[in-house]
C-alpha cells in the first residue's frame, strides 16, 4: 500500500480513519475538501481543481481522503488500495449531526486559512453537510459497489470498512 484513497459519505468517518492510517504509515495525509475549497468558501473550476489535486497526489506514498467521483481519473491513475468506509446509515447521519454541530458550537475553521466554518444558518440550507449525507448516502453505496466490482478497476485494491471495530482491526493489523 502505497497511495491509498479512504472513500465513503460525508460523515462517515473517513478524515478520522485517513489521519489515523497516514499516522500508522508515516504516510502523508491529504484531505480533498482542503485541496478544493478556498477562503470565505471559494469553490475553484475544474481545472483549477484537477491541477491542484495533481499536484497534491505526486509525492510517491500518501493517504487521500475524499470522493469528488469527477476526480476518479487524476487519483485513481496511480492508487493502489482503497478504503471504503462504510458503515450503516443510521451511524453515518448520527457522526455527521454531531460533527456539524460540534463544529458550529466551537466554531471551527475547517481548514487552516480559508475561514471557512460551519453556521447554524447553513446547516438548514441546500449547503448543510447533514442534507449532502442524506442526498448521497444511498447513491455512494450503490456507485461504489458498481465500481469496486468494475473489471475497469480491477488493477485497485477495494476494502470495505463497515464498522468502528473492523476500522481498528484493520489499523491494528498494519505494522
Amino acid at each position: 500500500m502505497n497511495k491509498i484513497n479512504v472513500i465513503g459519505t460525508s460523515g462517515s468517518g473517513k478524515s478520522t480513519f485517513a489521519k489515523a492510517l497516514s499516522k500508522k504509515l508515516d504516510y502523508p495525509h491529504i484531505e480533498m475538501d482542503a485541496v478544493f475549497w478556498g477562503k470565505d468558501w471559494y469553490q475553484p473550476n475544474d481545472d483549477e481543481f484537477f491541477g491542484n489535486l495533481s499536484k497534491a497526489l505526486k509525492p510517491d506514498q500518501w493517504v487521500l481522503d475524499g470522493n469528488y467521483t469527477r476526480t476518479i481519473p487524476i487519483k485513481w491513475q496511480d492508487v493502489d488500495t482503497i478504503i471504503w468506509i462504510d458503515y450503516s446509515f443510521p451511524r453515518t447521519l448520527y457522526q455527521a449531526v454531531k460533527r456539524a454541530i460540534t463544529r458550529i458550537v466551537k466554531q471551527t475553521e475547517l481548514w487552516p486559512g480559508t475561514g471557512n466554518k460551519e453556521s447554524l444558518k447553513k446547516l438548514f440550507t441546500k449547503d448543510s453537510i447533514v442534507l449532502w449525507t442524506l442526498k448521497t448516502y444511498r447513491k455512494n453505496r450503490q456507485n461504489y459497489t458498481k465500481i469496486s466490482a468494475s473489471p475497469e478497476y480491477q488493477h485497485i485494491e477495494f476494502v470495505r470498512l463497515r464498522s468502528p471495530k473492523e476500522c481498528q482491526r484493520f489499523l491494528n493489523s498494519l505494522n
